[in-house]
């Protein structure tokens, strides 16, 4: 499997000597090559969980893979679930900024919600291999939601909403609810759609808009099927 890199790329110095966008200064090659071995850290634990458990694996067999010793490995890392907790952070805080730049472009509330899918959706089949391991590892430890970074997703999320509510795009419904119903609704559809022989990340996308904008009766039929004529499972259409 290939993993890519979920690092957040440090930015470099413009012309003029000054950062963009962020004042501080480029890191020293100690400081760079200590986020190289973290890195490589993550990176060797993604490739392990391509085909097994977290609970399967070794630190030993993490250090080994990203050929490091392993007394460096607790240096950045007091165990195995905090690498794969670190993971789930680094996934949060490379897509946040593409769905909150995504959601500011909406001008109806379909677009909010539709951009929003589709762009997890859009982003979770480009890298599936990784969201596959985060969240098969996800439901057999108890992988903390109370992350600085897991939470700023969430909060940006509500936050999106609650600004949208206050120039009446949104009716005034509750936030908070909204957010978790879409986190949930998101998470578990992207797990489905990934199972599928072609997983349409557009027919998701449409699906879950049509879920919260219209409910169930606004949800498209599938073909062939009719409703029961005994109330029991739905007959074939003729």
């Amino acid at each position: 499997m290939t993993t890519q890199s979920l690092f957040m790329p440090v930015k470099e110095p413009a012309p003029n000597g000054k950062m963009k966008g962020a004042a501080r200064k480029t890191p020293n090659r100690r400081a760079r090559r200590k986020l190289a071995t973290r890195q490589a850290l993550l990176n060797a634990t993604l490739s392990l969980l391509a085909s097994r458990s977290i609970d399967a694996l070794s630190v030993d067999e993490i250090a080994m893979r990203a050929d490091v010793a392993k007394g460096t490995f607790y240096n950045y890392f007091k165990s195995k679930e905090e690498v794969f907790q670190a993971i789930r952070d680094e996934v949060a805080i490379a897509i946040r900024p593409r769905l909150h730049e995504e959601r500011m472009k909406a001008t109806t509330v379909e677009e909010f919600i539709s951009c929003t899918f589709r762009t997890f959706f859009e982003y979770v089949a480009a890298d599936e291999g990784n969201f596959q391991a985060i969240r098969r590892n996800t439901d057999t430890l108890r992988v903390r939601m109370d992350t600085p970074e897991i939470i700023a997703g969430f909060q940006e999320l509500r936050e999106d909403l609650q600004k949208a509510i206050a120039v009446g795009l949104f009716p005034p419904i509750d936030a908070d609810y909204l957010m978790a119903a879409i986190v949930g609704v998101a998470f578990e559809m992207a797990e489905r759609m990934l199972r599928r022989e072609n997983g349409d990340t557009d027919e998701a996308a449409r699906f879950a808009t049509a879920l919260f904008l219209g409910g169930v009766r606004a949800l498209p039929h599938l073909p062939g099927l009719a409703p029961s004529s005994n109330g029991g499972t739905p007959d074939k259409a003729a």
